[in-house]
């Protein structure tokens, strides 16, 4: 659990990065990732990476949206 809090900001990076991407292709339709990397098995790796970083996530948005984990508020009184 430790390695994973140490490459938190790492991952955040790589998270921010590939949300930017996406909004390039959304917004001026070029895909940066692609024209960096070509086309192929590399491209791919980048894209499993960046989808790997936003499931390391997960954990801190659910716990940063008190989803999970906690106690049910008493009722009455």
């Amino acid at each position: 659990m430790e390695m994973i809090r140490r490459l938190e900001p790492v991952a955040l990076l790589v998270v921010v990065i590939g949300a930017l991407n996406w909004g390039m292709v959304g917004l001026f339709d070029t895909n940066v990732v692609s024209d960096v990397f070509g086309g192929g098995t590399l491209t791919d790796i980048v894209y499993v990476v960046v989808g790997v970083c936003g499931l390391l996530y997960i954990p801190r948005l659910l716990e940063s949206l008190h989803i999970g984990g906690h106690t049910p508020h008493a009722r009455g009184a």
